[in-house]
């Protein structure tokens, strides 16, 4: 029996961030939206409708007055919404495929090896479904290739009122139809340097890619850069990626709201970021046994006095116990804290990570009691339900006066019940 030839699809949202903000918000269906990084800094999500008016990475209180005359709505990033958003297109999209590789928070490729019939109608099929169920966008690209896949959905996107937000170009006369007509700096992987060492090549559309020498582009860029062209050729070389290994790290940081002068909102913070930390080590089924803290003030105003430093706390035995973690993490902060300066940021850094069992301490150095286990199952059962803070430790605040700006943050519709629409029936 002949194997069939492979075939993968690229579902991408479209402008996620200001996507998640229209599920709830139906009056800006048709107004430009633009997304802001931590503290209300600068612009690193647009609509599509707010490109004319605003370049990504823009400062927001440069542009802030121009955005309004434009009538363009802006959002600080609201992150507990796009991720449970994420979490619920991921969740669609593999119960309608044979395997999936969540790539980004906003798109995933999918095999659709094997799959009978019209691929195209199928991913049709897929978009309507998640657009049912989610009210999310997104565009579908189908082909040979995982590079040719994200090229089919670079042309879905560009040609929207032709596509339907749909391409398939596993045929090759649509494929090299593509390929003639998308710039090399479109294709996967080639960044503006390497396009314009490709153009003094003479290698200007991902057709001149496909056609280019293989060995040469080895030894001249790179494999990666070999196994681009092959892929736009139409020879698979990436395969659909493996469940994602657990860290070796965990990192936690945020720059305060507010320059902080005294040790407690210190303390807050580290707290509130050791047990973001460990909520993520439980997720990866992982236990730490040193913790790593540092604090520092900002670096660039010339009119404030500089100080950073840090801290290596070892923990009694591999935990994920937020409580023995928070105890440890906080007290590091006693010996990092100067007086006379203002603090702009805290982190913190879980290191030596392991699995259990896989931590080889001698027979009688202590180990996490079975009932921390246990308690921290319920935690997290709990928070997952009603929301992450439900429970928490006591030295983590609600709303800290520290915590970063958000002044334009929308509702947590999806994963806060306090923040449930209020439907009034007249």
């Amino acid at each position: 029996m002949t194997k069939p030839e492979p075939v993968f699809a690229l579902i991408d949202c479209n402008s996620f961030y200001a996507s998640c903000e229209r599920v709830f918000r139906p009056d800006l269906a048709k107004t430009p939206i633009v997304v802001l990084s931590n503290n209300d800094g600068c612009v690193i999500a647009r609509s599509y409708d707010a490109k004319p008016f605003v370049k990504m990475g823009q400062p927001y209180f440069q542009i802030r007055d121009h955005l309004r005359s434009n009538g363009v709505v802006a959002f600080s990033s609201n992150y507990a919404l796009y991720g449970d958003m994420s979490e619920r297109v991921m969740t669609i999209i593999e119960s309608m495929v044979p395997a999936l590789e969540v790539y980004s928070i906003d798109e995933a490729f999918a095999d659709l090896t094997g799959i009978p019939g019209d691929l195209t109608a199928f991913g049709r099929q897929i978009r309507a479904t998640i657009y049912k169920r989610t009210s999310i966008p997104v565009g579908v690209g189908i082909a040979r290739t995982k590079t040719l896949a994200k090229l089919a959905n670079h042309t879905a996107k560009r040609l929207l009122d032709r596509t339907g937000g749909v391409v398939d170009i596993c045929d090759p006369f649509k494929r090299d139809w593509t390929l003639r007509n998308t710039d090399v700096g479109e294709v996967w992987g080639i960044g503006k340097r390497m396009k314009a060492h490709l153009e003094s090549m003479g290698i200007k559309t991902a057709m001149d890619l496909a056609k280019a020498d293989s060995w040469t582009l080895r030894h001249k860029f790179s494999v990666v850069i070999e196994k681009t062209a092959r892929e736009l050729a139409g020879t698979p070389c990436l395969e659909l990626g493996e469940a994602e290994p657990p860290r070796q790290e965990i990192c936690c940081s945020r720059m305060f709201g507010d320059r902080v002068t005294t040790i407690e909102p210190i303390k807050e913070a580290v707290a509130t970021y050791t047990q973001r930390a460990a909520e993520k080590l439980r997720v990866q089924n992982s236990l730490c046994k040193k913790i790593r803290v540092s604090i520092r003030t900002g670096m660039f105003n010339p009119d404030e006095a500089k100080y950073a430093n840090a801290a290596l706390v070892e923990l009694p035995y591999p935990t994920n116990d937020v409580r023995l973690m928070t105890k440890a993490a906080t007290e590091a902060v006693n010996r990092l804290f100067r007086e006379g300066f203002k603090y702009s940021k805290a982190e913190v850094l879980l290191m030596d990570l392991r699995q259990p069992g896989e931590f080889t301490d001698d027979l009688f150095a202590a180990a996490q009691p079975e009932a921390c286990g246990k308690i921290m199952r319920v935690l997290d059962r709990i928070n997952d339900r009603w929301g992450r803070g439900t429970l928490r430790v006591a030295t983590v605040p609600p709303s800290p006066d520290w915590a970063m700006r958000q002044d334009l943050l929308s509702a947590r519709f999806t994963t806060n019940l306090g923040q449930l629409f209020t439907v009034k029936c007249y």
